[in-house]
Order: C-alpha cells, then sequence, then structure tokens
C-alpha cells in the first residue's frame, strides 16, 4: 500500500504547433496589458518578434538573460520593469531567460509567462536559483510557477544538435533524480518514468532528423513531464553538484548535469534499487548509468567535466563546495566519496559506484 502526499502546482498550459500565436488571446484572458518580453541576446531576434505579435500590450524588451541568473542581471531588469511599469514577463528561451522571469517574481511578484525554445523543463517548477559572489543559492517558492506556459515545437526546430542533445538530458535528470530518490512518490515517479521513456526515444531522432517535428513535440512533451516531476519533487546529491560548478566555476548548465548524472545514479544505485529497475525498463538497458553515457555519447553531448572547461584543480574546491552543507540524498554523501565521483566525471570514466 502506498502512503504519500501530493500537492500539484498551479500549471496553466498551452502545447501545439503554432501556440505561440494564441499569446495575445491568452493575455487577454489573464488580463495582463503591459508585457515586458525577456530573451537572452542571441534570442533577441525572436524577441522583436513577440514584441510585434503583441502590439500595444508590449512595453518593451530585455534582452541580456544569460546563464546562471547573475544577481546582476537580476537588478538590472527589476529596474526595467518597474521604469516600464509592467505587470508581467514573457521569457523566451531556455533556463536562461526562464530562469530570469522566476527571479522577477520571486523579486518583484510579477507573473511571469515562459515560452521555452529547448528542453530545459525549469517551466514546470517552482525552483529559482539566482548567482551572487560565485555561489548559487537556491530555494522553491510556488509564486515562480509562470502563470501561462507556452509550449510550440516549432520555435525549437531551429535548436541546434549540439544544444538539443545536452538540453534534453538535463531535463532528464530531473525525471531520473525522481525515480531514485529515497522515498518514491507514485504519481511523482510515474510522470518521470513518462519523461525518461519519451526522451530516451525522442532525443536521438531530433539529433538525427531536426526537422523532424514529431520528435521534437515528444521531446518538448518529456521536457515538461521531467520539469513536472522536479517540480512536485526532489532534488538530491546531482544537482547540488551541477549547482555548484555552474555558479561557481560557470560550467554550461545542460552539459553539466549531461557529464555528471550518470555517475550520480551509480553513487546512489546500491540505496536505489527499486527506481534502478523502473529506470532500466523506461530507457530499454540494463546498467541505467551507463545507459544515461551511451545515450550522452549517442547524441554527441559531453561526457567529461574537462570537455566543459573544468581543469583537475577545481575538483578539491567542487567537493568542498557541495559538502559544506548536508544534502538530502539515498546514499550517504562524504567529501571523500563525492571527490572520487568528480574524478571519474572529469576523465569520462564508465561510472561506477564510489
Amino acid at each position: 500500500m502506498n502512503n504519500f502526499d501530493y500537492k500539484a502546482l498551479p500549471w496553466n498550459i498551452v502545447f501545439g504547433v503554432d501556440a505561440l500565436q494564441r499569446l495575445p488571446e491568452e493575455l487577454g484572458k489573464l488580463q495582463f496589458c503591459r508585457v515586458l518580453v525577456l530573451t537572452t541576446y542571441g534570442q533577441r531576434h525572436r524577441g522583436k518578434i513577440i514584441t510585434k505579435l503583441l502590439g500595444s500590450k508590449s512595453v518593451g524588451l530585455f534582452d541580456r538573460a544569460v546563464m546562471h541568473v547573475p544577481i546582476e542581471t537580476v537588478r538590472e531588469a527589476m529596474e526595467t520593469v518597474e521604469s516600464l511599469r509592467a505587470d508581467c514577463t514573457v521569457s523566451l528561451g531556455g533556463g536562461s531567460t526562464t530562469g530570469l522571469g522566476k527571479a522577477l517574481a520571486l523579486k518583484l511578484g510579477i507573473p511571469n509567462i515562459a515560452i521555452p525554445t529547448t528542453y530545459a523543463g525549469s517551466e514546470m517548477t517552482n525552483i529559482w536559483g539566482i548567482t551572487e559572489n560565485g555561489h548559487k543559492v537556491t530555494g522553491r517558492d510556488d509564486i515562480v510557477v509562470p502563470t501561462l506556459t507556452l509550449y510550440d515545437p516549432k520555435l525549437t526546430l531551429d535548436l541546434p544538435a549540439r544544444v538539443a542533445g545536452p538540453s534534453g538530458l538535463n531535463a532528464m535528470a530531473q525525471a531520473v533524480v525522481n525515480l531514485t530518490s529515497g522515498a518514491l512518490n507514485p504519481i511523482v515517479s510515474n510522470m518521470a518514468l513518462a519523461a525518461v521513456h519519451t526522451l530516451t526515444h525522442s532525443l536521438p531522432v531530433v539529433v538525427a532528423e531536426p526537422d523532424n517535428i514529431e520528435a521534437r513535440a515528444d521531446a518538448l512533451l518529456g521536457a515538461s513531464l521531467a520539469g513536472g516531476s522536479l517540480g512536485t519533487g526532489v532534488t538530491s546529491l546531482h544537482h547540488r553538484l551541477c549547482h555548484t560548478f555552474g555558479g561557481s566555476f560557470n560550467t554550461p548548465h545542460a552539459e553539466t548535469h549531461t557529464v555528471l548524472l550518470p555517475h550520480c545514479v551509480a553513487y546512489n544505485a546500491a540505496k536505489t534499487t527499486g527506481g534502478i529497475a523502473r529506470l532500466a525498463q523506461a530507457m530499454d538497458v540494463s546498467e541505467p548509468a551507463r545507459g544515461l553515457q551511451q545515450l550522452a555519447r549517442t547524441l554527441g553531448a559531453p561526457t567529461s567535466l574537462r570537455e566543459i572547461g573544468i581543469v583537475e584543480r577545481d575538483l578539491d574546491k567542487a567537493a568542498d563546495i557541495a559538502t559544506q552543507t548536508p544534502v538530502n540524498n539515498p546514499e550517504s554523501v562524504s567529501r571523500d566519496r563525492v571527490r572520487k565521483l568528480l574524478d571519474n566525471a572529469f576523465f569520462g570514466r564508465e561510472p561506477v559506484a564510489v
């Protein structure tokens, strides 16, 4: 018999090809009329398309969202929101832009609308993160959950394979953590299982057939389900390590998840045998840790920390930072064991228990 608690987040989702065109209509339903569009500098051309689509409902474009949500960027965006008297933000892009929208919701209480163009999945969580003084601080607050998330698979068609693969594996991590946690919630774990199965089978097609809109839609759905499982589930050592490398070493977010995930699964395997069995079934593999690393190779994604800018002398500092405070994790966490895990990840070795 299952004994569990479950509280859904206030999700509001529009999903489908050409869903973007519904944005003005949906804004009308929500009674927003002074919209600030958020993008990265590289996505500003799309931001201009959004502002044109919104017409008089748009008050401007802030195109300076960057990875890991630095506090300096948050403050600059806050000033823009206040000077333009915006009544909501529309975040177009990946986790960097969604993260900025969440930070503004946290700091100002301003509603945020997310339009994902990658497979980050963060739009489905109540987790926020802001980097300040070389450390990434994270927390949970339902106020950061987007008031509306609009998924349009067409917006992912120009996502190159080198980005699509790690992006999808970033989402995969959110689901995997909630299949290999100490206490499985049946609603969360079933959402996570569906996410893993969908991403495992759609991501190779996305990389091999970039114009396959069905595969793009499946990957986007998988990312949404993965984010949903994390949003109502748990984090563990894996996310602690990813935030350590992102906040203190500025490593690329999705690639960091891609490299570390197989090693974190192997680390916890002995204490999560039931979840490991379900993960293996969802992936159609016998050993999930190795399967995740092989999937990364199939997608052309990095499999070692040194490929994403880490040098060996960084490992000691990373192990120290990651174990400064207790972490919720099925397997006991010590500085020495984490250091061994990082050594394996640095060289891209086969993931094994340490």
